[in-house]
C-alpha cells in the first residue's frame, strides 16, 4: 500500500474502502465550500457514492493511470490529493485536490502537493506535473503559485459548474525546474 510520510504531523495514504465513512463525512461537512469550485458535489449525496469513487480510484491505481490519496493530519483524514490522471506516453501527471473546511491555512495542502510533485519527479520519473484551477479559485491557484509552478495559460469555459462555465488556469512544473 502507498503511504508517504511528509513530516511528523502529515502523511499521504492510498485511499482505501475503509476510508469511505470519513471521506464522506468530511465531504458533508465541507459541502458548501467545496461546491463553489468542484463539480461532483451534487452527485455525491450518500456514502455509497463515496464508496464507488474509492473503487474507481483503486481501479486507476491498479492500472497505473492514477493515484488518489487521503491526507492524514495528526492521523485524521482532512482531505484528498492525487494524480487524477497519469499520462505515461507523455510522462505527465495532473494533480487534483480538496481540503476539508476548517483545515485551511495550516500549510497542509501546500505540503501535500509539494510531496506529490516530489514523488512524480523522483520516484515516477515523470517530466511534467500540471495543476488546473478555476480562474476565480484563489486558494487553489495559490498552491501552484506558492510552489513556483509556471502559469501556462487559460482554457476558456473549461468546466461546467452546475449553472455556469468557469475558465481554468493551467500551471505546469517541469522536472528540470523542480527544486525539491
Amino acid at each position: 500500500m502507498f503511504i508517504h510520510k511528509i513530516n511528523e504531523d502529515l502523511a499521504l495514504k492510498l485511499i482505501q474502502p475503509h476510508d469511505a465513512q470519513r471521506v464522506f463525512a468530511l465531504t458533508e461537512l465541507s459541502r458548501e465550500n467545496l461546491r463553489t469550485w468542484l463539480p461532483w458535489l451534487d452527485t455525491t449525496t450518500k456514502l455509497q457514492d463515496t464508496q464507488q469513487f474509492i473503487q474507481f480510484c483503486l481501479k486507476g491505481f491498479s492500472e497505473n493511470t492514477s493515484l488518489t490519496t487521503v491526507i492524514l493530519f495528526k492521523g485524521e483524514i482532512v482531505g484528498v490529493v492525487g494524480f487524477n490522471r497519469i499520462n505515461w506516453a507523455n510522462k505527465t501527471a495532473y494533480i487534483g485536490y480538496w481540503l476539508g473546511t476548517g483545515y485551511e491555512g495550516n500549510g497542509i495542502m501546500t505540503n501535500a502537493v509539494h510531496a506529490l510533485t516530489d514523488y512524480a519527479f523522483l520516484e515516477l520519473q515523470l517530466d511534467k506535473v500540471e495543476i488546473r484551477a478555476a480562474s476565480g479559485n484563489k486558494k487553489s491557484r495559490s498552491i501552484a503559485e506558492r510552489l513556483h509552478f509556471t502559469m501556462e495559460g487559460c482554457i476558456r469555459q473549461a468546466e461546467w459548474l452546475y449553472d455556469h462555465y468557469v475558465d481554468h488556469i493551467v500551471y505546469g512544473m517541469l522536472a528540470e525546474e523542480w527544486d525539491s
